[in-house]
């Protein structure tokens, strides 16, 4: 998958940050040597913003960077102008989703636990107008299909050439809470069939048999860089979400997910529980 605009933005900052510390120099004084503000660039390490890249070279040999390694690092400050598809529609995208569709147009591999609804790029778009309907009752009809539209846009992601891995863990209480009517979730439930079909699409179901376990806070995504400093977590919030990078965050919910797929079904298991479930719809 091609490296996108935001995932050079936040290399940068982390090679950054990497050659100051190792040059045993501190924000202030690496600053002043290139004539920049110690807030300047600690947004430039904490991938925040646009950033110049003449200050980059600059930093890079205060740094004492290799020229191989300086140049490399100019081109991802040339290069780490956010843009995406969604920026061409025309009506406003609330700020959570506008990160998430940020972060999810680069992503090598997404780990969901879903103890809600079907994770919204594995939904049909019966169901996603169903749910939205649900959760934003202050919108009209025109807002639930223009969100619903960016919802399915979004899935052309899991068809591209170099798609990314989704592996989902999905709580007993999704597949038998009925969304949007028995027609409704048996065609949901027929699509989750189909779509752990692909190669790049796991899918486990986590019965209520498993009691307890390392997620009843709630549903979240890990979204999985090139490399692991760049993994992101979004934990869903009411009226919003929460985004997570810290390594002491990333460390707990990577360990929780690394449980939750130990506790659930197995694939075939999986899979047999939800065509049980569709027959019964």
């Amino acid at each position: 998958m091609p490296v996108g605009p935001t995932t050079r933005r936040r290399q940068l900052g982390v090679e950054l940050r990497r050659l100051r510390e190792n040059s045993g120099l501190t924000l202030e004084e690496a600053g002043s040597r290139v004539g920049i503000s110690k807030a300047t660039l600690s947004r430039y390490e904490t991938k925040e913003g646009t950033v110049k890249w003449p200050a980059v070279d600059a930093l890079c040999r205060e740094y004492g960077a290799l020229d191989e390694e300086r140049a490399a690092l100019v081109e991802l400050a040339k290069g780490a102008k956010i843009q995406g598809w969604w920026r061409s529609l025309a009506d406003s995208i609330p700020e959570s989703m506008n990160l998430m569709l940020t972060l999810e147009d680069e992503v090598v591999r997404e780990d969901h636990y879903a103890s809600m609804y079907v994770p919204g790029l594995l939904q049909t778009r019966a169901y996603a107008e169903a749910v939205h309907r649900a959760s934003e009752m202050r919108c009209d009809e025109a807002e639930v299909q223009h969100m619903v539209d960016i919802r399915m846009k979004r899935q052309e992601l899991l068809h591209r050439e170099d798609p990314p891995h989704i592996w989902a863990v999905i709580d007993e209480a999704v597949i038998r809470r009925r969304v949007g009517g028995r027609e409704t979730m048996r065609e949901q439930l027929r699509h989750l069939s189909e779509i752990v079909t692909l190669p790049h699409i796991t899918l486990q179901v986590l019965p209520f048999a498993t009691g307890a376990h390392a997620a009843a806070v709630g549903s979240f995504v890990i979204l999985g860089g090139p490399s692991p400093e760049l993994d992101v977590v979004y934990a869903d919030l009411l009226g919003g979400g929460l985004f997570m990078e810290k390594p002491k965050e990333l460390e707990r919910y990577k360990l929780a997910f690394d449980y939750l797929r130990a506790q659930a079904l197995d694939l075939p298991a999986s899979a047999e529980f939800i065509q049980r479930v569709c027959e019964e719809h």
